[in-house]
């Protein structure tokens, strides 16, 4: 469900925000994690870029790793349309640490888990559920339960040999009340433990809606276009259907 990580426990964030406008306006994602230049991200001092994606849904997504993280820990920014829009930190078992949001608000994941999400798990078995909680820094806590499934089938995208899941995942408040409910397929890379989003459903309690962040491109260091900050796949889609009354 990391892939909904934010490509955190799969999901990769639930598709890294819903509902928001993909717009730098958040202090910390503007000082930490903007364009160095126009189209270019740099990763904050200390770390290193790894990978750029290239997804549907009008997203580009660069990875990277910092010296004075937790080993196995990686950072994910995303950049939509109109910029940055999500900043979050994975572990090596795909546990969503931290998610930094354009509003500006923050989550971090409370610990122990009462069932935490296990990359390991997946891998040695094929099903892995998980049921944890985030503290927004609004004050709001996130109760999120679920499970990612092996299918069984080996996708090539790009020339990267990838493993597709299935997952469910749903999201409430303290008093019960849905945040999000989430499903769909994902896909995941075991050397690389990092989800990859895919295509699904999420209902933010108006019903569901399809959404599909499948990887395009895999673009790695001194490749043309690895650091990217324009999303180039579904864009025309996306700014069409802003622009709808």
């Amino acid at each position: 469900m990391a892939g909904w990580n934010a490509y955190g426990p799969g999901m990769t964030g639930v598709w890294q925000a819903y509902g928001r406008r993909f717009a730098c306006i958040s202090a910390l994602l503007s000082c930490l994690a903007a364009p160095a230049q126009s189209g270019t991200f740099t990763a904050p001092e200390g770390c290193e870029g790894w990978l750029t994606v290239q997804s549907r849904g009008c997203r580009v997504s660069n990875h990277y790793r910092c010296e004075a993280g937790r080993p196995g820990d990686t950072w994910r920014m995303d950049f939509g349309i109109n910029g940055a829009f999500y900043r979050g930190r994975i572990d090596d078992e795909t546990q969503w640490m931290e998610s930094h949001h354009s509003d500006g608000a923050v989550e971090i994941l409370l610990t122990p888990a009462r069932d935490p999400a296990q990359f390991s798990e997946l891998l040695a078995t094929g099903l892995d559920s998980y049921d944890f909680s985030m503290q927004r820094s609004t004050g709001v806590r996130k109760i999120v339960r679920g499970y990612d499934r092996l299918t069984g089938e080996a996708v090539v995208i790009d020339s990267i040999t990838l493993k597709r899941t299935k997952f469910e995942a749903r999201a409430v408040d303290d008093n019960g009340q849905l945040i999000w409910d989430a499903r769909g397929h994902e896909y995941i890379h075991p050397e690389w433990r990092v989800f990859f989003g895919g295509t699904g459903q999420t209902d933010l309690g108006e019903g569901w809606l399809p959404k599909d962040f499948s990887p395009v491109e895999f673009i790695f260091p001194g490749e043309e276009g690895f650091f990217d900050t324009i999303p180039k796949f579904d864009c025309d889609a996306v700014l069409a259907k802003a622009s709808l009354p």
